[in-house]
This record gives C-alpha cells, sequence and structure tokens, in this order.
C-alpha cells in the first residue's frame, strides 16, 4: 500500500493510519513484471538448456587438472565451446557485449598439485545509463568424479555444474539484444571444485580495479528438483544468502551488536530483492517459489559466492530444493542395480529454465532499477521517540535517477519488511515510530517504478 505523497504512513496497530495489517504489507510484499520482463522471460527456452548441458557433458570430463588442449575431451575443449557461445551471442549486442578468457597460472595449493592454467570465460554487457554499476551471474563449467583429484575418469557434471552454466548462457544469450541499464556480467568458471579458485580470480580482478559490484548470484547444482528419496519440489528453487557479513571488521561488528542488524546484511536485502521481483507469488512468469536460506551456503559447504562476500560484495547461492548425492561428486558406475554418476538423464530441463527465469527476473530489475540509497543513516544525536533518517542521492552518471524514494520497517522479529512509505524525492525523513522497536531501510525508485534493493542505516552519531 503506496501512502500518499506527503507521507502519511500505513501502520497497522500503530494509530497512525487505520488500515489493516494486510493493506499495510501490500505494497512491500512485491514488484510486478513489466511487459519488457514477460517478454524477456518467455524468450528462455528449456531445449536449449538441456543442449548446452548434454554439449558440457559430452566431453567426458571437465576436471581442472584434465587435459585443455583437446578439442573433444577435457575442460580446454568445454572452456572453448562456452566461449564459441558467448561470441555468438553477443553478436547480437550491437557491440555492447564483448567476451574474454580471463586466465591465470594458479601455482601449487590445495588440490593442485602442479602449476595450473585456470580460465574463467567472461561476457560483459554494457550497461547505458549506469555502466560503472556492475552484476554477476556465474556457473561453473569444472566438474569431478568420487576422488577429487581424479583428472582423467569420465565425469559428466550435469547437474554439478553444467546446468549452472546452462543458466549463464541461456541468460546472455536472451540479454545480448537488450539495453540494460547497469552492466551485466556472465561467467562460467573453472576450479570450482579443487578450492573455487576461478572465482577468487575473478572477484580478485574486481576489487583490484574498484568495480562497483552491487549483486552477485551463483547457480550450483540447480539441474534437478528431485531429492534422493525420490520426493520432487519442482517449483522451488533454495537461496542461500548470508546474515552476519563474511566481511566484518571488529568495528562494524561492535555496531551491529549495539543496533541489532544480524538479519540485514546487504547480501539478506539481496535476498529479499529476488523474493520481491522473482517469487511466483509476485511474478507469475517465473513460476517458482524462492524459498531464501539464512546460511551463507549449505551446512559445512561452500561455492563461487564466497570469494565475492570475503570482499564485502552482496552475493548469494541458488541450488536445488534438496540433492540427490548419487548423482554429484560419484563416478559413473552401477551398483547394486541403482545407476551412480553426475548424468544428463537425471537433469530435468524445464526445471533449470524456471531457475533462469528467477535470475532473469532478479538480474533485469537490479539493472533498470536506481542504485540502492547511499550513506543511509538513522540520526542518533538526540534522544528521542521518533526516527529521523537521511540518506544520499546517487552520484552524477550513477543513473537511473530516483524520482523518489521509500521508507520501509518491520517488527525486529520480523523478517520480511511489512510496512512502506512514499517519501517523495527527497534525502530525509522523520517516521513517528522508536528506532528501538522496529528495523528501517530506504529504497530508491526510479522511473517505471523500478526499485532499488533495500539499505540498511547504520547509526549517525
Amino acid at each position: 500500500m503506496l501512502a500518499t505523497a506527503a507521507g502519511a504512513a500505513v501502520v497497522a496497530g500503530t494509530g497512525f493510519g487505520a488500515q489493516p495489517a494486510a493493506a499495510a504489507r501490500q505494497g512491500v510484499a512485491g514488484q510486478r513484471p513489466d511487459r519488457e520482463l514477460r517478454e524477456l522471460l518467455r524468450e528462455i527456452d528449456p531445449r536449449r538448456i538441456e543442449a548446452t548441458v548434454r554439449k558440457l557433458a559430452s566431453f567426458g570430463t571437465r576436471h581442472t587438472l584434465s587435459v585443455q588442449d583437446d578439442p573433444q575431451r577435457g575442460i580446454g575443449a568445454a572452456r572453448d565451446w562456452i566461449r564459441d557461445r558467448m561470441v555468438e551471442y553477443a553478436k547480437a549486442s550491437g557491440g555492447r557485449m564483448t567476451v574474454e578468457l580471463q586466465s591465470y597460472v594458479q601455482e601449487p595449493a590445495n588440490r593442485v598439485p602442479v602449476p595450473t592454467r585456470i580460465t574463467n570465460v567472461i561476457a560483459t554487457l554494457r550497461g547505458g545509463a549506469d555502466p560503472g554499476r556492475v552484476h554477476v551471474v556465474s556457473g561453473h563449467y569444472d566438474s569431478r568424479a568420487s576422488d577429487p583429484m581424479d583428472a582423467t575418469s569420465d565425469a559428466p557434471g550435469a547437474d554439478d555444474d553444467a546446468s549452472g552454466v546452462a543458466v549463464v548462457l541461456e541468460l546472455a544469450r536472451v540479454m545480448a539484444r537488450r539495453r540494460p541499464a547497469a552492466t551485466l556480467v556472465f561467467a562460467a568458471v573453472a576450479g570450482e571444485e579443487q578450492g573455487l579458485y576461478g572465482a577468487n580470480h575473478m572477484a580478485e580482478v574486481f576489487e583490484a580495479k574498484g568495480t562497483r559490484v552491487r549483486a552477485m548470484f551463483t547457480n550450483d547444482i540447480v539441474g534437478s528438483p528431485t531429492a534422493d528419496d525420490g520426493e520432487r519440489d519442482p517449483r522451488t528453487i533454495r537461496l542461500f544468502a548470508e546474515g552476519v557479513p563474511t566481511s566484518e571488521t571488529p568495528e562494524e561488528a561492535e555496531t551491529r551488536r549495539s543496533v541489532g542488524g544480524e538479519n540485514d546484511s546487504a547480501s539478506r536485502q539481496l535476498a529479499r530483492f529476488v523474493r520481491d521481483v522473482a517469487d511466483v507469488g509476485n511474478n507469475d512468469a517465473t513460476g517458482m517459489r524462492v524459498r531464501v536460506i539464512y546460511r551463507r551456503d549449505r551446512y559445512l559447504r561452500g561455492g563461487d559466492h564466497i570469494p565475492f562476500l570475503e570482499r564485502g560484495y552482496p552475493a548469494a547461492r541458488f541450488t536445488e530444493p534438496a540433492e540427490d548425492y548419487a548423482h554429484q561428486h560419484q563416478d559413473v558406475r552401477v551398483e547394486n542395480g541403482k545407476q551412480y554418476g553426475d548424468l544428463p538423464e537425471f537433469c530435468d530441463f524445464g526445471y533449470i529454465a524456471r531457475v533462469a527465469r528467477v535470475n532473469a527476473a532478479a538480474l533485469w530489475s537490479l539493472v533498470q532499477a536506481p542504485e540502492a540509497p547511499r550513506g543511509a543513516k538513522i540520526v542518533t544525536s538526540a534522544l528521542t521517540n521518533d526516527t529521523e533518517l537521511v540518506w544520499e542521492s546517487p552520484e552524477p552518471g550513477h543513473g537511473p535517477r530516483p524520482v523518489r524514494y521509500e521508507v520501509v520497517w518491520r517488527e525486529t522479529t520480523e523478517h520480511e519488511w511489512t510496512h512502506v512509505r512514499n517519501v517523495g524525492n527527497t534525502t530525509r525523513h522523520t517516521v513517528e515510530l522508536s528506532k528501538d522497536n522496529v528495523f528501517f531501510g530506504v529504497r530508491a525508485v526510479g522511473p517505471g517504478g523500478h526499485r532499488s534493493p533495500v539499505a540498511f542505516p547504520a547509526p549517525q552519531r
């Protein structure tokens, strides 16, 4: 429920407005897809996704330590095929999409016994209004057998992670013809199974260049909705998003402990944004429920978003609803009548296409919206039961420009924003509620109603 331009609040049970709680939550619940996004989502093709998964599996093994100069087998053949597909898709961009092989030599380290060239295949679609604001989507194209050091046995890696690479390639294909306001990076990375080496290098390059990475999604094991007990959940994708930031400094930790915010990292705000724009409750064109998991990754496990989190970039991981461990990290074999191995026949290509639609809805909504407000703060120079928030407008050239801002809030026991107030095109607003009792945030609204992720305010003393 968007309030009037005068900033009238809709707050259930507080005396500020008489609307019921359901009405108060309506405007915070989600952002409906516009016609452009619906057209983009319709173009995602499960047949192309299937062809990608099967082709990547056909290289036999894509182990990071496998042969790099055989045109038919090994990680080098897969690398070159992925590059060729990206170059083909880039032709439709009118020069806005460029493709590179981002390589370095990894010296001997954990699971890398000899110096090994690791190569990421990266396509960059340059934004028009704000090219310096970058959003990354990745999958890893390396694979493994039961023994993580076995570089010669068949390791088709259909679900882990040809499925994620298929998502990335399909997104590159359908978006290459479009003109995003901010920049999109489509990355197929190597070295994940040996220790996140390719993703770490990519994040390191972004950091060294001072790149404004505002979101990173990795798609890893997104190929099947069938669990190891046969139970199916074909309309759910998990999204893992950390609370306390991996990169948090001691000073930031002290502030967090004093004001709360364990559930309000930039990655959590990113996850809330994904639900707002891609969950089937808000966007029926995806057909998917986005189940946000309040963890950095699965229990004691990790993925290619972690090197981005370590550098302070908002990042999250998409993974299927329940894994079948007989079909990942397994030698291809039949044992006691049961087929083991990560084979294409255990993938559901319609499901992968729906995962791609969730990614597309999130990424396109991010790049078409303004950047989240900068420097959001709660003024604490005087004790008061009201809450005064301040923030900064985007820097020149960091478009699209906001046409107005919204202040959102929720009870400390709620995990989603429940109330919203339209405060107009200003950078300061006071809410007649105590900062002691609720959490606040601020988001920008651009032309066409595209909303940014929420910025969680720090105290301004």
